[in-house]
């Protein structure tokens, strides 16, 4: 079975719910799948840089930032941080700085858009828990696929 979000959609309509957000892709994995890992937080990556220092396992990082473009949620360091411990990819619902460098990367980034200011330290947020945004519930666990046509979820694996 194809992991394309389109081939997804048109073989499990009753199953994959759509992400109605615009990203924009970062970095050279311009498609990544896995199980889906949540933060919640505001203009504050503490709990973002925490959760990729610990070892990934193929899963993807959903970051609810609110859709705050204020301040970056992930930069270059943070996107190395991912790359070496095996994190399959990040999606985040606010803004990135360092574009530049993570599009030189081994790693898939999705977010709406970038800021060079960065995000404040204060380890202000919520993990592994249901977020939602873009008409979809993500929840610890369930699977996400993204590539170029946007970024699909399911509550179960759908590929071989």
């Amino acid at each position: 079975m194809s992991t394309a979000t389109a081939d997804l959609c048109d073989a499990h309509p009753d199953v994959v719910k759509v992400c109605h957000i615009p990203f924009r892709t970062f970095g050279k994995v311009a498609s990544f799948h896995g199980p889906i890992r949540t933060l919640s937080v505001l203009d504050d990556n503490a709990l973002v840089r925490q959760t990729l220092e610990r070892p990934g396992q193929g899963a993807v990082l959903v970051v609810n930032g609110g859709g705050s473009l204020k301040r970056a949620l992930v930069g270059d360091n943070l996107a190395k941080l991912a790359v070496d411990n095996g994190w399959a990819g990040i999606v985040v619902h606010g803004a990135i700085r360092d574009s530049g460098v993570i599009d030189a990367m081994s790693v898939g980034i999705k977010a709406i858009g970038t800021i060079p200011l960065r995000a404040g330290r204060d380890a202000i947020g919520e993990i592994d828990i249901p977020t939602a945004f873009g008409g979809v519930i993500f929840t610890p666990g369930d699977w996400l696929y993204a590539d170029a046509d946007g970024v699909v979820v399911a509550p179960h694996r759908l590929h071989d």
